[in-house]
């Protein structure tokens, strides 16, 4: 099939469905202006564009702000791999800061390492978005527990 014959049917579609409908339920992520990207299996894109209510006092993105991208990727990553009628609950992550973020935007890029049937282990990777130019600002592995859906 091609992509100009894809419908809301498909397969990717659908993950991509699932994912927005959670992403939309996040008060955090709406309050902080983060945009949903790219959904694949197994890997997921968060977008943040700049704002002054998101800085620390030099200006830069707000080591928070960064982590909250971050860990909502890695979250989502794991969703998209999750057996169905679960859900996901980060249960560790460790994050290093590479950089100061300073830039038009940022964006985090949650790749799953390993799915497991009760924990799921990403890497994320959070990249300073100016012009052309892509810096890397920080690094997290996150462990994530897949939980049924309650009714």
């Amino acid at each position: 099939m091609t992509p100009s014959t894809a419908t809301i049917d498909t397969p990717d579609a659908t993950l991509r469905a699932r994912i927005q409908d959670s992403f939309d339920r996040s008060g955090l992520l709406r309050h902080l202006g983060a945009r949903l990207g790219e959904v694949v299996p197994g890997r997921v894109h968060i977008h943040l564009p700049y704002g002054p209510g998101l800085t620390q006092h030099l200006g830069y993105f707000h080591a928070g702000s960064t982590t909250t991208i971050a860990d909502t990727a890695g979250g989502f990553a794991a969703l998209t791999l999750a057996p169905p009628n679960h859900t996901v609950l980060s249960v560790e992550f460790k994050i290093n800061l590479l950089a100061p973020a300073q830039g038009e935007s940022l964006e985090a890029i949650g790749e799953v390492v390993r799915a497991g049937r009760t924990l799921t282990i990403v890497q994320i990777d959070v990249h300073a978005l100016n012009a052309d130019k892509r810096t890397p600002v920080a690094l997290m592995q996150q462990t994530i527990i897949n939980l049924p859906e309650s009714s």
